[in-house]
Parts: structure tokens; C-alpha cells; sequence
């Protein structure tokens, strides 16, 4: 992790040791990869997003998203939802596992979450975002935040929703700069998240275009922001919080973090689901563009964990 002598910023009273944190990726940073990325550097964990109608139910998926060690600390769980009520009372129960922020996901924007009012869909209603947070900041004793995108194409309304979040007990606000219809293609409006550290007193976490480690210092400067979240980026270069481009890995670090990632997902998830599910990262992590065909289709394949593993030595062993 970073060793940093004082903090870098303060989420109300909880001190943040590092400017550069893992976006929190539906699918993707479950408890094996962002625990790993914390291990590298990320400066906080925040979990997966989750249903609050989930955690009202019996469904046994919010603890299994929400699970994480005090090693991670400060740790964030992420909740949507489009139901002021529904939410507060999901945030309350959540709140009881432990975290040390609870995060309201008003970014997403996958049509079977926006299209119902959640995610993004969410900044079409700045009043119902006003009732959430009010509700939320007076009745949890741990802080609230918030993670936005610029809006719809159409209503670009970040500034007033990030002052709404603050002047109703919000805690930080995190800006991705892309409207929904972008989702993640185009360019990050960088001047939009310096609008927004300006508009507000809270700490602002700009997310983005960040790939390089360079860029870390970019938006920052740039922007005025107090960290930088990194998403899709860092699913190729974990080591990016260790202040590592991904030149600068060498096979040997591939090879023990793959080993390293393997051994927590399997550990998390039993040995069929593990392997299944870490295959997604062996692909970004083995940069599967340069492979041949042929072995792109092996590391697809289901194998036990294993034979995964004794696979992936020989791949190695003929790129290295």
C-alpha cells in the first residue's frame, strides 16, 4: 500500500493515504481484484455496487459483494437504488457490517439501471437525490458520499447535483466525466470535474481517462481534484498504484500476481467459480492482443485451477 507519512485528504473525519483509488466496476472489483489493487496502492476500497431492494431481501449477494478485511480500511459500500426510503433503510442495514463510508451510485449508466431511475437516471431527479442524502446524513454515523457522471446529453446538471450532495450532508462527491450516452467511449470532460471542485468544498475524486501513471498528476493539476479514480485502466495494469506503467511490469511481477489473483479468487469463490470467474482478468493480464489465436481459446477454456495455472506457466514460458 502507499506509505504515506500524513493524508492526503479527509472524508469527513477519515483520513485517505493516497491519491489514486480503484473505481468501483459492477463485475469486476469483487473482493479478490480490489483487495489486490489495494495491496498495490489504491488509497481506499470501494465495493461493487448493490441493489438496496437486494439487501432487503434474503438474497445471500450483498455480503458476498460487500465482504472485505480491515487491511483495506477506509473501506466504501456502494448501494443504488431510486427509492429514498428504500435506500436509507438498506444503508442502515449495511451499515451494521462495517464500512467506513457508504457511497450512493448515481453514475451508471446501463439501461437496466438508469431506465428505472437508478444510477445516472438518478440526476434526473435532483430533488429525489436532496431527500436521499438529507435522510442518509441524519440518521448514519458513518459518512455519505456520492459518485456522479455529467449528466444526460440533454441536461448536463453535475454542478447543481454535486452542490445538492453537499449542502445535503455529503461527505465527497467522485465525478466520472462522461454523460450517460457516452458511457465510456469519447473523450472525459476534464474542465467539468475542475467546475465541480469548484463549485464545492467537499473533496472531489475526478475519474476518467487516467491510464498512465502520469496522468494521475495531469488530472490532478488539471482539475484541482483531490484524487483520481481508475477504472477500466487498471483491469490491464494493476500495478498502476504501485506507480507502474504497464512497460514497466515486468513477466516474473505478471506472473505472481496472476498467481497471487488466482489463489484470492479461488479461496473466495470455491475452485470451478474462481477459475471461471478469473479467466476475465487473465485476458487483460496476459495481453491477449499479442497471443495467437489458439491460445487465447486454452485460456478460455474451464480447467481446474490447477491445470489453469500449469497452463499459464507455459504461456509464459514462450513469451517471456
Amino acid at each position: 500500500m502507499t506509505n504515506l507519512n500524513s493524508p492526503v485528504f479527509y472524508i469527513r473525519d477519515i483520513p485517505v493515504y493516497g491519491d489514486a483509488i480503484l473505481a468501483p466496476m459492477d463485475g469486476y472489483s469483487d473482493w479478490p481484484f480490489r483487495s489486490l489493487c489495494r495491496e498495490f496502492g489504491s488509497a481506499m476500497s470501494y465495493s461493487e455496487f448493490v441493489q438496496v431492494e437486494r439487501v432487503l431481501s434474503k438474497s445471500k449477494q450483498p455480503a458476498k459483494k460487500l465482504y472485505y478485511q480491515d487491511v483495506e480500511r477506509p473501506v466504501t459500500f456502494q448501494l443504488y437504488g431510486d427509492d429514498p426510503n428504500k435506500i436509507l433503510e438498506a444503508a442502515l442495514r449495511v451499515q451494521d457490517w462495517g464500512p467506513d463510508i457508504i457511497d450512493i451510485n448515481m453514475g451508471c449508466p446501463a439501461k437496466s439501471v438508469s431506465h428505472r431511475g437508478a444510477g445516472v437516471g438518478m440526476m434526473k431527479s435532483p430533488l429525489k437525490i436532496a431527500r436521499t442524502f438529507t435522510k442518509l446524513s441524519a440518521k448514519l454515523k458513518v459518512p455519505v458520499t456520492g459518485k456522479i457522471r455529467l449528466g444526460w446529453e440533454r441536461n448536463q446538471n453535475y454542478k447543481l447535483i454535486a452542490r445538492i450532495v453537499e449542502e445535503c450532508g455529503g461527505s465527497l462527491i467522485a465525478i466520472h466525466g462522461r454523460t450517460k450516452e457516452q458511457s465510456y467511449s469519447g473523450t472525459a470532460n476534464w474542465d467539468a470535474i475542475a467546475e465541480v471542485k469548484s463549485a464545492v468544498k467537499i473533496p472531489v475524486i475526478g475519474n476518467g481517462d487516467v491510464k498512465l501513471v502520469e496522468d494521475i498528476e495531469k488530472l490532478k493539476r488539471y482539475t484541482g481534484c483531490d484524487a483520481v479514480m481508475i477504472g477500466r485502466a487498471a483491469l490491464a495494469n494493476p500495478w498502476i498504484f504501485a506507480r507502474l506503467d504497464r512497460e514497466q511490469v515486468s513477466p516474473e511481477m505478471v506472473k505472481r500476481t496472476v498467481h497471487t489473483h488466482l489463489a484470492k479468487s479461488v479461496e473466495f469463490y470455491g475452485d470451478e467459480d474462481g477459475q471461471r470467474l478469473f479467466r476475465k482478468y487473465a485476458v487483460q493480464y496476459l495481453l491477449m492482443k499479442t497471443l495467437t489465436r489458439e491460445t487465447r481459446k486454452q485460456i478460455l477454456k474451464p480447467m481446474p485451477s490447477g491445470e489453469f495455472l500449469e497452463m499459464l506457466n507455459q504461456v509464459y514460458a514462450a513469451t517471456a
